[in-house]
């Protein structure tokens, strides 16, 4: 008996120390300060994008060759988007720029970058890049992130008012409406979602679709994609974020998917949905440590960096609006902290692309 009883005190004990845990680990939390997306801070993360964009070298290609004639420079075969290590980086590092100038007029060199983005995103060039999709062995390339990151740049294109960013719109609108019929072709073909947590992750390219679509009023865009998200994860039950981050993610599939949710369903139907799928997200004590990277010199490994700043704007996505899930905001800042020091300084595997991860995840905090 004075064993059993012994037993009961321990396990007590062990219990509410856990308890007493969550409670100062949420206490915590909660003062995290919000970073600042700041003129000066915005200085810093504009020297990336603008050193890699006409960084032709180093350069990963991911097309397919149909003979050696196909053998040409990055440059040849894109024109605009031929710097940043690959295309999609080439993009997101365009789009980082236009978000930066957008909100920021005063920004360095703010004339001259302005120049630079109209010299490439020009008539001439996008009607390259555009014969690029249309060759015979390239039809899929970059699907679906680096589409996304193609419409995002659209939007932001779009939102900023001024008549340089409404040329630059016009002469990439082509590559644009080229790039929204590709999703109308490719998603009723897809039989399910793929939910990695690298740059195929269909949720992800889901969500930046339906953010272009519904800033253009692109009705036929909006349905397809609102369709397409019920049929791939309305019935999905307990998400396993436990098991995230792989080694090599810069998305994390479970966030992802919520995140893409709150854009597609209504306010009660998200609420009973995230019920289901990640029930603990509405405890106040719910954390989840962000992605260590152990080196910064390895492409893959530095993924996790990555990881931190997308976890951050998903979260911030399906918080927004309600009261039951505004302690996230607090998580998702405590992401971005950890991984913003490193962005700017180290080497050229994270800095061809991680600014455009944080400069996102610092646009989501309201």
């Amino acid at each position: 008996m004075i064993l059993q009883n012994i037993v009961i005190v321990i396990i007590t004990s062990f219990l509410f120390g856990c308890n007493q845990q969550n409670k100062v680990k949420n206490t915590v939390d909660t003062a995290v300060k919000s970073p600042i997306l700041n003129l000066t801070e915005a200085n810093r993360l504009a020297q990336l994008p603008l050193h890699c964009m006409e960084t032709e070298y180093p350069n990963r290609l991911g097309q397919t060759l149909g003979s050696e004639a196909d053998l040409l420079s990055p440059k040849t075969l894109h024109p605009t988007f031929y710097g940043c290590f690959d295309w999609h980086s080439a993009v997101h590092g365009h789009w980082s720029l236009v978000s930066l100038l957008r909100q920021f007029p005063e920004i360095e060199s703010y004339e001259e970058i302005k120049l630079q983005l109209l010299q490439s995103i020009s008539k001439e060039n996008i009607l390259k890049e555009i014969s690029y999709f249309e060759g015979p062995h390239n039809a899929s390339f970059e699907r679906t992130y680096g589409w996304a990151w193609l419409l995002k740049l659209a939007e932001e294109l779009r939102a900023w008012n001024d008549p340089i960013a409404s040329e630059i719109e016009q002469n990439l609108q082509p590559l644009t409406d080229l790039i929204a019929s590709k999703y109308i072709d490719f998603l009723p073909k897809l039989n399910y979602p793929i939910r990695v947590g690298e740059h195929p992750n269909t949720a992800f390219g889901l969500s930046f679709a339906w953010d272009y679509a519904l800033s253009v009023n692109h009705t036929e865009l909006q349905s397809i994609i609102k369709d397409r998200a019920k049929d791939f994860y309305a019935a999905d039950k307990g998400c396993p974020i436990e098991w995230e981050p792989g080694g090599y993610d810069f998305l994390s599939p479970c966030l992802e998917e919520a995140a893409l949710m709150k854009r597609v369903l209504t306010a009660q139907e998200f609420s009973i949905w995230i019920d289901g799928f990640l029930p603990q997200l509405k405890n106040s004590n719910f954390y989840i440590e962000p992605g260590i990277v152990s080196d910064r010199n390895d492409g893959k490994l530095v993924h996790l960096d990555g990881v931190n700043f997308s976890r951050a704007w998903s979260l911030n996505a399906i918080a927004k609006n309600s009261k039951d899930l505004k302690h996230l905001n607090a998580l998702a800042n405590r992401h971005i902290k950890h991984s913003l020091p490193s962005v700017v300084g180290d080497s050229y595997e994270g800095g061809h692309w991680l600014a455009s991860f944080a400069i996102y995840a610092l646009n989501s905090i309201e």
